[in-house]
């Protein structure tokens, strides 16, 4: 009995050596991506009109990084707090993150390189892996002209001091966050006159998979789901769910036509967003529609020509259950 209690001993203990040793390779041996690039980005006009374009009406960072004010339509951003963070984004019970201070109070200090590599690979400037919550595999895809405009712009935000909650990741997920960034891949904006291509690099960089794609219990997209909607969120305080995008006739958006796809966004262009009653906010959209609205018509129609061409995927979304 003794040499059995021994045996087993021996083996809890090689269990929790093995385990101690696998975490610790975890934490040191990732993320795996190389040094910050050394960089200068380029501040002409040109280059920071273009990067403000994309960040206000395509890439949304300051949207994320940003409070949004839930009593109107679309949560529009509060004045004042651009690029402040602090908003929280709950995985779960006990994980929560909080968008950082992205204004020059808040990366100030950082290198054009540190922020590149933060954007496109996924490490902070100390090294800290980022959640992909901030979607820098989409980011990483970009074309790096276009990249470099947006962080071109952000430079230009008013400084706003603020330091956000830290995140809060349990185990395992602590560990798990190390091994997701890695180098990016950089590709080329394709021309508007391939519309197509053109509109699956457009949707891409406008983050709609995120979104549109339902996920299981562990926070992976569910398969064959690309695009049909069903993803639940409750930032606005009330539980709403996103639309189905594929071109199914019935569930999607298969019966609509380019120009009302269109008029979907630019309904909310130049206009102030609406404050809402109680009642309304419970279908209120987490969208935010006022701002993609100044998305440029033919990089809509670029997109919708796009989510024409995926499969159709048959599922009906209810989309505003608290109104119930």
């Amino acid at each position: 009995m003794k040499t059995l209690l021994k045996i087993v001993g021996a083996l809890v203990a090689l269990v929790v050596v093995a385990a101690g040793c696998g975490l610790a390779y975890l934490q040191f041996a990732f993320p795996k991506v190389a040094a910050a690039p050394s960089i200068t980005l380029d501040t002409s006009p040109e280059r920071l009109a273009r990067g403000k374009y994309l960040n206000d009406h395509v890439t949304m960072c300051t949207e994320c990084h940003s409070q949004r004010d839930w009593t109107k339509f679309s949560g529009p951003v509060k004045p004042g707090s651009e690029g402040v963070g602090g908003e929280k984004f709950a995985l779960s019970a006990s994980d929560a993150l909080y968008a950082k201070n992205i204004t020059p109070a808040g990366i100030g200090s950082w290198t054009d390189g540190e922020l590149l590599r933060a954007v496109t690979q996924g490490v902070s400037q100390d090294g800290t892996p980022l959640f992909p919550l901030m979607p820098y595999p989409h980011f990483g895809e970009m074309s790096e002209d276009d990249v470099h405009a947006v962080l071109a712009y952000i430079r230009t935000l008013k400084a706003v001091e603020g330091t956000p909650q830290p995140r809060t990741l349990s185990f395992p997920l602590n560990f798990i966050v190390r091994t997701i960034p890695g180098p990016n891949t950089h590709g080329t904006r394709p021309p508007v006159e391939d519309e197509v291509a053109y509109g699956k690099y457009m949707t891409n960089a406008a983050l709609c998979s995120d979104c549109h794609t339902p996920i299981d219990d562990q926070g992976q997209p569910k398969p064959g789901m690309d695009f049909a909607g069903g993803m639940e969120f409750v930032e606005s305080g009330y539980l709403v769910r996103s639309a189905n995008i594929t071109p199914d006739a019935d569930t999607g958006i298969g019966s609509w036509s380019e120009q009302q796809f269109i008029d979907k966004f630019k309904a909310f262009e130049n206009t102030p967003a609406a404050s809402l009653s109680e009642a309304e906010r419970r279908q209120n959209t987490v969208m935010p529609m006022t701002a993609y609205a100044g998305m440029a018509r033919e990089d809509l129609a670029a997109i919708y020509a796009y989510l024409r061409t995926l499969k159709p995927v048959i599922n009906r979304v209810e989309r505003f259950p608290a109104a119930n």
